[in-house]
């Protein structure tokens, strides 16, 4: 099965993208053991990580995720990425950081705009199968002042440290969190063997050990057909360009 079950004032100076080459790449392995999922824990680090939902469902969560999201750093504090096929759905969607066990410790964060690649738009090319949502702000405070954010970051070679993949499987109320290091599948698209990525896990960042997003699950049969093994698109140029153009949305 895939990953889920449904679905410019401000000058290129001043966006906060890590554009890194290969050899400036460099971060720790992660915690071990490597390809073994655990639950993951509530921290400082997996509240910029959160659930999608209906809309409709923003005062009955449980239940009622469908796919994973987290908070980046931008100029506005209102960023997210996620999966393309996550957000190419008609519909009102929210995003809930830090979600458990029906409960939003931080809050329900309504999703304003959507940024979806030409590629994916076009045609849902796999290799462009990554979005970024602006989230409206709450009590006058952006979603990463309240939790935080990791560093959108392309032009990584893959594989160049490990990364933790940290999703919600839609048969859990509670993320799991896998640690290992990605392979090539193709020039394009990344693929990491960590069992327990099931349905509702799209769009989970790949964080590195400097608190970098360095890939997103999606990308080729939107994530995967197995839970043990996932991909994301390769983040290149398309996928730098759609960070400034939302980015720059205030």
């Amino acid at each position: 099965m895939t990953h889920t079950r449904r679905p410019t004032a401000l000058s290129v100076a001043t966006v906060l993208l890590a554009f890194t080459s290969a050899s400036f790449a460099a971060a720790d392995d992660g915690s071990g053991p490597l390809g073994v999922p655990t639950t993951a824990a509530a921290t400082a680090r997996t509240a910029r990580i959160g659930a999608l939902f209906p809309a409709d469902r923003s005062t009955r969560l449980a239940g009622g995720h469908f796919c994973t999201a987290s908070v980046v750093h931008g100029p506005y504090h209102n960023l997210v990425v996620t999966a393309a096929h996550c957000l190419d759905e008609a519909g009102d969607l929210v995003f809930v950081p830090g979600y458990r066990d029906g409960r939003a410790p931080y809050g329900v964060w309504r999703v304003e705009r959507r940024f979806l690649p030409q590629g994916w738009a076009k045609g849902q090319d796999e290799d462009s199968d990554v979005a970024f949502a602006v989230v409206e702000p709450r009590s006058g405070k952006g979603v990463e002042d309240v939790v935080g954010g990791n560093r959108f970051t392309a032009g990584t070679a893959t594989g160049a440290t490990a990364v933790t993949v940290t999703g919600y499987p839609d048969s859990r109320e509670t993320p799991v969190s896998c640690t290992n290091r990605p392979t090539a599948h193709s020039s394009t698209q990344q693929r990491i063997d960590c069992p327990g990525l099931s349905g509702g896990t799209s769009g989970s960042p790949w964080v590195n050990g400097d608190g970098q997003v360095v890939g997103v699950l999606g990308g080729h049969d939107q994530g995967g057909t197995t839970p043990d093994v996932s991909y994301s698109v390769v983040l290149g140029a398309e996928a730098a360009d759609l960070y400034r153009e939302a980015a720059a949305d205030p």
